[in-house]
């Protein structure tokens, strides 16, 4: 099935970050922002990608904190496991007992980690000319934005594809999908395990950054050749 991309203004990133190249203060900002993001015409298919999953500490940016960060980069056609990073990083919030018991990230793993600060740079120069995909993308992105700003006085954004968000345009808000809710039937789950589960990905264990950015990689492969098509332009489906 192809799901037509919906009619909706396209963020003009392209002058975004070309604007913050030229007013970030701090050099590893502006050199991130320098590289910009591919065109929003380029399509999926040639576009550089790179999945992006973080732990935290809680769901709230301003009151949580990052504990682990992983990335995958990736493209339509390969995942490329040799260029994988992962951190842990000391958070500056306390971690909760909840949040543990999620991430596995213990007292004892912080205690030497290094600050986010410490890792920045490694971690912008990653991202930097590439296209962030997330699943689920009010975490990842606000918790870094606010973790930047908190440390350096300026703030971080960049565009994404959000899996998460493809997934509720297909079986939350689709005309099926809406159909179903009528009948009374229960929506469909678009948490990242569920949706890999409908495209016959392997199960992965949860809450590791760096397990969950290959899972994210591998979704977005996977949704792209279901319900679109490798032509299409990345700036309709990012956000």
């Amino acid at each position: 099935m192809l799901t037509r991309p919906r009619r909706t203004q396209i963020p003009d990133w392209t002058n975004y970050l070309a604007n913050r190249a030229g007013s970030a203060r701090d050099r590893r900002l502006a050199r991130f922002f320098a590289a910009g993001a591919p065109a929003p015409e380029t399509p999926i298919a040639e576009a550089p990608l790179m999945a992006l999953d973080m732990e935290t500490t809680g769901l709230d940016a301003r009151r949580n904190s990052i504990v682990s960060i992983g990335l995958v980069p990736f493209t339509l056609g390969r995942i490329d496991l040799t260029g994988r990073r992962y951190w842990v990083v000391r958070p500056r919030r306390p971690l909760d007992a909840k949040s543990v018991t999620f991430h596995h990230i213990t007292h004892a793993d912080i205690a030497g980690a290094p600050e986010l600060d410490d890792i920045l740079e490694d971690l912008l120069d990653a991202l930097a000319g590439r296209l962030a995909v997330v699943h689920y993308r009010h975490i990842e992105r606000p918790f870094l934005d606010v973790a930047v700003k908190a440390r350096l006085g300026e703030g971080v954004m960049f565009p994404t594809i959000d899996t998460m968000s493809l997934e509720a345009r297909i079986h939350r808000q689709s005309l099926v999908a809406r159909f179903r809710r009528w009948m009374g039937r229960p929506p469909a789950s678009i948490r990242l395990y569920d949706s890999r589960i409908r495209y016959g990905l392997p199960p992965y264990q949860g809450h590791h950054a760096l397990t969950d950015a290959l899972a994210t990689a591998e979704l977005l492969q996977a949704q792209i050749a279901y319900h679109y098509r490798p032509e299409t332009p990345v700036g309709t489906i990012w956000s």
